[in-house]
């Protein structure tokens, strides 16, 4: 099964994810096939926080692909982030 989730970088102690579609068996820093998007948990100023690519994003997901708890959590965001830029 293909998986949309979550795969670690950045530093000790500051962390940044890699939102990434991944076969389900691989490690969560293992091998990809695409790569959608990050997540900077510690933006700080004028750094951005959160992107993602929607439109792959449905493609993935309407081939099948799960996402992870917490990466629907990001889309939702994501989603009325950009509601709220569009009004």
């Amino acid at each position: 099964m293909v998986t949309i989730r979550l795969s670690r970088g950045g530093a000790k102690k500051k962390p940044f994810y890699h939102i990434d579609v991944k076969d389900s068996r691989t490690s969560r820093d293992g091998r990809y096939i695409e790569r959608l998007g990050f997540f900077n948990p510690g933006a700080t100023g004028g750094e951005q926080r959160l992107a993602i690519d929607m439109d792959r994003i449905t493609y993935w997901t309407s081939v099948g692909a799960q996402t992870s708890d917490r990466v629907s959590s990001l889309i939702k965001q994501a989603k009325a982030e950009s509601d709220q830029q569009a009004a």
